[in-house]
């Protein structure tokens, strides 16, 4: 699923990169990833959330780096659950806000992130970046 997520984003298909790249994040405790499961326990979607600190609030945050639901599996709420589960596993780590970004041309990820609540930042290299505060 990381692949397809991959060539969503106009990368080459690459099987064994994307195992070692996920397998290394895991081993080195750098990343934490959520998997959505259809009826059949097949993947349908996952997050893959990355620790931000800050020094100013004394706290880990999270960039809500990776999210991808596979076509078959688009408009079911799938990305919102994942999105919401995701929120709700930093305001346990205590966190104080989450960050995301997406490409400029991802309406459908846009539209979804602002009906979150998610604040659009800015515009950077044809990514636009989004915030959300986490209240404990």
């Amino acid at each position: 699923m990381f692949d397809k997520y991959r060539i969503f984003y106009k990368q080459p298909s690459d099987l064994a990169l994307a195992e070692a790249f996920i397998k290394e994040r895991l081993e080195n405790k750098e990343s934490v990833i959520f998997v959505a499961l259809a009826d059949d326990g097949m993947p349908a979607g996952f997050t893959q959330l990355y620790p931000m600190l800050s020094s100013v609030r004394a706290t880990k945050n999270w960039l809500l780096n990776d999210l991808y639901v596979d076509a078959a599996f688009r408009k079911q709420g799938i990305g919102e659950a994942l999105i919401k589960t995701a929120m709700d596993f930093a305001r346990s780590q205590n966190a104080t806000c989450m960050k995301l970004e997406t490409a400029e041309d991802n309406y459908t990820a846009q539209s979804l992130y602002d009906a979150i609540g998610f604040k659009k930042q800015g515009l950077v290299d044809g990514y636009f970046t989004y915030r959300i505060e986490l209240y404990n």
